[in-house]
Order: C-alpha cells, then sequence, then structure tokens
C-alpha cells in the first residue's frame, strides 16, 4: 500500500491545503498518517474556514474534516517519523507553518530524507518556506537551483501592513518568496496561471489554496497511483 504522511501546522493551517490532498490521496487508496511539530492537534486558520473568505461550501467541508477526521485528531509528533516509512511526505500551508513546521528540525529532517531517499515530498503555500531552512546530507540548500513555486511576494504585501503585522496582529517573521530565494531556488509563482504546481524531481510545490487539488493530482501521477 502506498502510504504518505502529511506535517501539519499546529499555529494555523490553511484548510482547503490540507483537506484536498488528504482526501484525494485517501480516495485513492492511499494510507495517511498526520504528524505535527509537538504531537498536539493541528490548529485550523480560521480565516480558511470564513464562509466570506472561501465560500460556504468549502468552510463547512473544511471545518467538518478538521473537527472529525481521526487521522488530523490523533497526530504523532514529527521526531517520531520516519520519512523511510512512507512514499511521500505532505506539508500543507498557511500562515502558522512559519511558526512552527518550517522552523522544526524534524520537519526539515523528513523533507531532506523524502527528496533524497526513495520518497517524494509535496510542500504547499507559505510552507514552501521550509525550503528556505532547510539542508541536504550535504549542507547545502535543499532548494539550491531547484525550480518552485509558493505563496508569492506580490500577494503577502496585500496581506499585511507596513511593518508586516497580519490582520490578526501577529507580525510576519519572513516572507517566502524572499527567504527561498535567497537560498538558491528558482521561484516562479506563475501569477498569470490559475493554479501554479512545480515539478522538480521528487521535490513538487504548489502555490496556494487554489493549487491544492491539482497539486494533489499531480502527486498521485508522480507516485503512479491512479486517481478514484
Amino acid at each position: 500500500m502506498t502510504r504518505a504522511l502529511f506535517v501539519v501546522s499546529e499555529e494555523g493551517y490553511w484548510g482547503e491545503e490540507c483537506v484536498e490532498p488528504l482526501e484525494t490521496l485517501s480516495n485513492a487508496g492511499v494510507e495517511i498518517t498526520v504528524a505535527t511539530p509537538s504531537g498536539g492537534p493541528p490548529e485550523l486558520d480560521e480565516t480558511s474556514a470564513d464562509p466570506d473568505e472561501v465560500g460556504e461550501e468549502t468552510a463547512e467541508h473544511v471545518r467538518e474534516v478538521h473537527e472529525n477526521d481521526e487521522r488530523l485528531n490523533d497526530p504523532i509528533p514529527t521526531a517520531e517519523a520516519d520519512a523511510a516509512e512512507y512514499d511521500a511526505v505532505v506539508f500543507p500551508g498557511g500562515h502558522g507553518t512559519e511558526w512552527d513546521v518550517n522552523q522544526d528540525s524534524d520537519a526539515r529532517r523528513l523533507l531532506r530524507d523524502a527528496v533524497e531517499g526513495e520518497g517524494k515530498a509535496l510542500v504547499v503555500c507559505h510552507a514552501v518556506g521550509l525550503l528556505a531552512f532547510a539542508r541536504g546530507s550535504d549542507g547545502g540548500f535543499i532548494v539550491e537551483g531547484r525550480d518552485v513555486t509558493g505563496f508569492p511576494t506580490e500577494w503577502e504585501a496585500e496581506i499585511v501592513d507596513e511593518n508586516d503585522v497580519m490582520p490578526t496582529g501577529r507580525k510576519l517573521p519572513y516572507w517566502v518568496e524572499d527567504e527561498v530565494e535567497a537560498a538558491g531556488g528558482s521561484w516562479d509563482a506563475e501569477l498569470d496561471q490559475d493554479t501554479s504546481v512545480t515539478v522538480d524531481g521528487d521535490l513538487l510545490t504548489a502555490r496556494g489554496p487554489e493549487s491544492s487539488s491539482a497539486a494533489a493530482e499531480t502527486l498521485l501521477d508522480e507516485l503512479g497511483v491512479s486517481a478514484a
């Protein structure tokens, strides 16, 4: 059986970016395990379940899965996860990842071991910031020289104020695009396209919520698994 590990934020994950791949892979017969940095249940970014922001249907579905999916409610700590046991490691996005997943040494290890081993890694939206900190076994940045997409600076500028403070009052610690480029990534968020998913070897990246479905389908293709 094909197995996937989802590394989800306890500081606020974006609902659709987790739920869409979770259900797409599950429906294709992939066995899913969820991990969080401390092993506590992940937290939903409330904006991603706000009908005014994402529509009533998406908001209702995201919240239902968040509250009732046993895998999300009973995660393992990333420290106890081994990428070698999975065919893919998936990192859903959300601003919250900037405070925990992207700074977690075990999340970085899981990413490294997936792309250097026999697995695949799918990194979505703000979680792409993980690539700005993750190094390979040779000591170099994993993203150096790789083609990637992710949450663009142009969109971030529409969210934060002049002091990089978000509407929640929390200061954004860094801008994903800037940090990933500084680590040597070749960035193209394909802003002229409705969706953006980039494959570079065993590393897959996706721009944001509207690319979640395409990202999941692309991962299934890369794994050689037929969609339901």
